[in-house]
């Protein structure tokens, strides 16, 4: 199967990033047997040696009784990025980091996801859009 290939240049990824937020609160869970969680409730899924580290809809994790500490909203950069892309990461990270915002970065095959504290969600969209002006 021929997939169209992400952007690689970091000028175009960044000034296009269109960053989105998604709507909900997001978890970050883990669990040793994945087999309970209903496939369509995952938004992420890693395997560890420790566990099955799950990212859902928090409203779905207090539905299955799964323990969490983290509370996220979910940004999506919708730019198609290639997973081989140099710099994006390090580059919206350093500059959230400046305004003290921590986050989780999850790729996926055509966007970058990131997870930022549930209290941060509309400041970390404002450094993202201002980054992209």
């Amino acid at each position: 199967m021929n997939k169209k290939q992400g952007e690689m240049n970091l000028e175009k990824l960044i000034t296009h990033m269109k960053p989105i937020l998604n709507e909900g609160e997001y978890v970050f869970t883990t669990v040793s047997d994945i087999t309970a969680i209903p496939r369509e409730m995952s938004v992420c899924e890693m395997r560890e040696k420790e566990g099955i580290t799950l990212i859902l809809a928090k409203n779905d994790a207090e539905k299955l009784g799964l323990s969490f500490e983290y509370v996220a909203a979910w940004i999506t950069l919708n730019i198609h990025s290639a997973l081989d892309a140099v710099g994006l990461t390090a580059a919206f990270a350093s500059e959230l980091a400046e305004h003290n915002i921590s986050c989780n970065v999850v790729a996926g095959y055509y966007h970058d996801h990131i997870f930022v504290d549930i209290k941060d969600g509309e400041k970390a969209m404002e450094v993202l859009r201002g980054m992209s002006q």
